[in-house]
């Protein structure tokens, strides 16, 4: 019996000997060090480990020296991806990744050092022949791409030169050339335009100048369609867009397309709501040209919702609405709010351009001149 209790014991003993090393071979340890394209340690990154087998993970965190390290790591193949931060894990923004990193039975070790990366790959290294003929491909469209914009910026730069000196026709030819260097920029369309729509003004033949003004409709929209195809819609791009459809819609007012212009001002303002206000202005001012007082007093009622400071837009309000006055007997009466509107213009602008004009219309429907806090300044002139 005790002969067999000791076999037993030793059984035991070797099995528990024995533990650790089957262990070991099941699984292996990893690390590595990781650095930016500066060269300097990725502190608080993160470096994920995807089994490609079975789709095990290991999220990892590198040390203020950019260091990461774990045990446990089970043998296979891993995709092993590298982040900044762990914000950008969720996102899914890497900074490098190596596909089909083989994690071993021991130690093993994989550094990201994107400055060397990059390094390597101006060079070549490390390419296969496909990869190498994408980099000279890609190489020879920048290059490309570095002779167009020089091109299209002494194109642009000489047609400037030429519409400030007035000479519209040079700038349309060197825009036109510029657009058979390439079409697709929209800047170069929009500049077309606005030489079209200031050469119309120098037209004294009558179909001459709607050609242009046409000329200048369609260039606008060239502009306008690259620009709304472009991917970026950051603020900048919002704004220049809207900017096209104010020019738009002036060369359509110029034309006599008096609805074209102003639904194209409404498009400018709703693109642009920080501008909303000079574009509600000029749908105003075009409306007041032909005589649609309602449809103008809407306008800058909208205006000035946008920019209540906006000091034109009451005048021009007030001008509108006293258009609609009628006569009762010898006095002029005008609709409500039409003394507001001249009031609040002086309030903002005392010695505006159109101060004489306001405090005369207030005069001739017999209302004061008063400030937002309505103490009288100056009483109307009696009648004899």
């Amino acid at each position: 019996m005790k002969k067999h209790l000791a076999i037993f014991s030793f059984i035991l003993l070797t099995l528990a000997l024995s533990a650790p090393s089957l262990l070991a071979q099941t699984a292996g340890t990893i690390k590595g060090v990781c650095k930016d394209i500066q060269g300097n340690p990725i502190a608080d990154g993160v470096v994920q480990l995807v089994n490609i087998d079975n789709g095990q993970k290991y999220t990892l965190k590198t040390n203020k020296k950019g260091e990461y390290f774990s045990l446990g790591i089970t043998a296979g193949k891993y995709k092993v991806t590298l982040y900044q931060t762990a914000d950008d894990l969720k996102a899914n923004k890497e900074l490098d990744h190596v596909a089909g990193f083989p994690v071993q039975l021991d130690e093993n070790t994989l550094d990201f050092d994107l400055k060397k990366e990059q390094e390597k790959t101006a060079k070549g290294e490390g390419l296969t022949p496909e990869q190498l003929k994408q980099q000279q491909e890609l190489k020879e469209k920048q290059a490309k791409e570095v002779n167009t914009v020089k091109s299209l910026n002494d194109k642009l730069s000489a047609a400037k030169a030429a519409s400030d000196a007035g000479d519209f026709e040079t700038a349309i030819a060197d825009l036109n050339a510029a657009n058979q260097m390439d079409a697709t920029r929209d800047l170069v369309w929009f500049k077309l335009g606005d030489a079209y729509r200031m050469s119309a003004n120098k037209q004294t033949d009558k179909e001459e100048k709607q050609k242009r003004l046409d000329s200048a409709v369609q260039s606008y929209q060239k502009a306008v369609d690259l620009k709304q195809a472009a991917p970026a819609k950051d603020p900048a791009a919002t704004k220049t867009l809207a900017a096209y459809y104010n020019n738009l819609a002036e060369a359509y007012a110029k034309a006599g397309k008096t609805d074209d212009a102003v639904k194209t001002y409404n498009l400018a303002a709703q693109t642009d709501p920080t501008a909303a206000a000079q574009y509600y202005y000029n749908a105003g001012a075009v409306l007041t040209n032909i005589g649609k007082v309602d449809d103008a007093i809407a306008a800058f009622d909208k205006c000035i919702a946008a920019d209540p400071n906006k000091a034109d837009a009451y005048y021009q309000k007030g001008v509108n609405l006293i258009g609609k006055a009628t006569l009762q007997g010898e006095k002029m009466v005008a609709p409500a709010g039409t003394a507001e509107a001249f009031q609040k213009y002086l309030e903002l602008q005392p010695t505006g351009q159109y101060a004489d004009v306001a405090k005369q219309m207030l005069a001739s429907i017999g209302a004061s001149i008063e400030t937002g806090f309505g103490k009288k300044k100056v009483p109307p002139k009696k009648s004899n």
